[in-house]
């Protein structure tokens, strides 16, 4: 759980249409879940179609110096409008060079909605090297 409070960037892992899908994504730990924002597509389909999901962080020192873990749990969409907000400050506090994903449709007329979710992490394994 130490490393996953430090890291910044992770790749999440989940099933899209049948195949395994795995993207990068930024983060937070806060309570045992981590969370994130998003623009909808592949991966919050696939995230409501089939909500357990992994998330892999990494800290590279060298080629043999190098730690891992892997924390599993249920992706959970947040509904509530002040947890929304609350999570995408989170995220422009601790990432204040992070252009918000909603302002990727500048000039659209009706932005697509923000995706605000978390992963309940009931599992997690490490690995060390070096």
């Amino acid at each position: 759980m130490e490393l996953l409070g430090r890291g910044h960037v992770a790749r999440i892992g989940c099933v899209a249409e049948g195949e395994a899908y795995v993207v990068p994504v930024h983060y937070y730990l806060d309570g045992g879940c981590a969370y994130f924002h998003s623009l909808p597509g592949r991966k919050i389909d696939a995230l409501r179609a089939h909500p357990r999901a992994c998330l892999q962080v990494d800290e590279i020192d060298d080629i043999v110096s190098w730690r891992s873990v892997l924390a599993y749990g249920n992706y959970e969409e947040m509904s509530d409008p002040d947890e929304r907000t609350g999570i995408v400050n989170k995220f422009m506090h601790r990432f204040p060079l992070l252009t918000p994903v909603e302002s990727a449709v500048v000039h659209d007329a009706a932005p697509p909605r923000i995706i605000t979710f978390r992963l309940r992490i009931d599992t997690v394994n490490g690995v060390k090297e070096g």
